[in-house]
């Protein structure tokens, strides 16, 4: 029974609908900076707790936004504790280097999630509007093909799978696919033919797409494969919306979408590739992918040479990478800073804005350890300064610093926007070993005369730099 009038009952839902859209794209741009990030996350947070309260309190308004809410009320509030209770404690205990993977799982979720939803509605087989019908199809497909997807780029990033799969004709298999479910979404959207058959079929084919499209590709390039399937679910949600006549999937739908589309475009830019080459090319299996012999040798220096070096520089520009959150040396590394910047020394950050395997990994982690917001830099803020910097240093940061991209056509890297690391007088790169870096390419600055490589574990080797410019005079 409702305590409100309809007119008054409408009122409330929409200034309640109207506040979660603000708070959402608010909570959207305070994210787009360091210093107001964790806000913003605050801020998008509360409005989708208006969101699911207005949801919940429909009913005692004299509306019902969810049909079947009033009738499986305790399944809803349960099923939202285990899932809330699950996040929590994950949140807490995941490192901040397996933080990409995380993401691709709780990303795939939410496709998941927009899929069940479509999966409810066309298993009633029931008519539908056309309009309704379609959308219930699209977000059904999209949702599919994000959650499997995501649930492949979750394997690579943890390693579960270690290599990619790609046979001759593949990208017509992948159309096939992909035609298939259309037919057979066309179908079912017209009223054609809404059996259970068919709409099992469609849910097949749409994981089987997911599955197919992401196999081919690298784990180097998972952090684009991240923030696309994210711009997907995000559409997903929105067609969900639509149907279900929900506005606040509607409102967050659409605010994802829009949102990852963009980074997706960005990260795509960042790595030299156009988004179609992303959709449609197998890009990142760079494995198998040759490129050119790279001359001269690695040229080791140890910790107490370098910290001298940098105690007695003017200018140091630390370069960071996934190498540098593997050894969790972050809080390290800020205690070799601030050393320096006690000696005189100017210190800057320089991130790419691919380094490490998500967008602002690096950011997330060296706020983690304290760094000021003020000397961490982005690549075009920050490029020209190397030439003037006397000391390049580059923890685990592999791909961003390879000069073969600028110069190289046979590399896979080439003309992918590079941090300019080697135009520096010296370049000290602490690296474990070796080996060749995340996508498996050579990089030739570990090869140039200005360049000295310090071996070891990123966080003793940042320790042995801290020792050796305390005990510089």
């Amino acid at each position: 029974m409702s305590f409100l009038n309809p007119v008054a009952t409408k009122w409330l839902i929409d200034i309640a609908y109207f506040a979660t859209a603000f708070l959402f794209i608010m909570g959207l741009k305070r994210m787009a900076s360091p210093v107001t990030a964790r806000s913003g996350i605050v801020w998008a947070g509360g409005g989708m707790l208006i969101a699911t309260l207005v949801t919940f309190l429909a009913p005692s308004l004299g509306t019902e936004l969810s049909p079947h809410l009033s009738t499986n009320m305790v399944l809803v509030v349960v099923a939202i504790a285990i899932g809330g209770g699950i996040a929590w404690v994950s949140g807490q205990r995941v490192a901040m280097t397996d933080m990409p993977q995380m993401i691709a799982l709780y990303n795939g979720m939410g496709g998941g999630a927009a899929a069940a939803i479509a999966a409810v509605e066309l298993y009633k087989g029931e008519e539908h509007t056309l309009v309704a019908g379609t959308l219930a199809v699209l977000g059904g497909l999209i949702g599919g093909v994000s959650f499997s997807g995501s649930g492949i780029a979750f394997g690579k990033l943890q390693g579960l799978i270690k290599k990619s799969y790609r046979f001759g004709g593949q990208q017509f298999v992948n159309m096939l696919i992909l035609a298939g479910a259309l037919v057979v979404g066309g179908l079912i959207a017209t009223g054609t033919n809404t059996s259970m058959e068919a709409v099992t079929l469609f849910f097949v084919l749409s994981l089987l797409l997911g599955l197919t499209m992401t196999l081919p590709i690298g784990g180097a390039d998972m952090p684009v494969v991240i923030s696309l399937y994210n711009a997907l679910t995000g559409l997903a949600v929105a067609f969900e919306g639509f149907v279900t006549q929900n506005t606040a999937m509607i409102i967050a739908g659409t605010v994802v979408g829009s949102a990852g589309s963009l980074l997706t475009q960005l990260m795509a830019k960042a790595m030299n590739r156009s988004l179609g080459n992303v959709l449609f090319s197998g890009f990142g299996d760079t494995s198998s992918a040759a490129t050119g012999p790279v001359t001269g040798s690695q040229k080791p220096i140890d910790a107490s040479d370098a910290g001298v070096a940098m105690a007695f520089a003017q200018k140091v520009i630390i370069v960071p990478g996934y190498g540098m959150a593997v050894a969790q040396a972050q809080h390290k590394v800020w205690e070799m800073t601030q050393l320096l910047i006690d000696r005189g020394v100017t210190v800057k950050f320089a991130i790419h804005p691919v380094a490490g395997r998500m967008p602002g990994h690096m950011n997330v982690l060296l706020a983690e350890a304290g760094v000021p917001y003020d000397i961490i830099a982005d690549l075009d803020e920050i490029n020209a300064e190397f030439e003037t910097a006397d000391v390049a240093l580059i923890i685990g940061a592999n791909d961003v610093v390879n000069p073969v991209a600028r110069n190289d056509k046979s590399s896979p890297i080439y003309g992918m926007p590079i941090l300019n690391a080697d135009k520096a007088k010296t370049c000290i790169v602490i690296k474990r070993g070796q080996g060749q870096g995340f996508s498996g390419i050579e990089n030739a600055l570990f090869y140039l005369d200005n360049t000295r490589l310090l071996y070891g574990d990123g966080q003793k080797a940042a320790a042995g730099l801290i020792a050796a410019i305390k005990a510089v005079d």
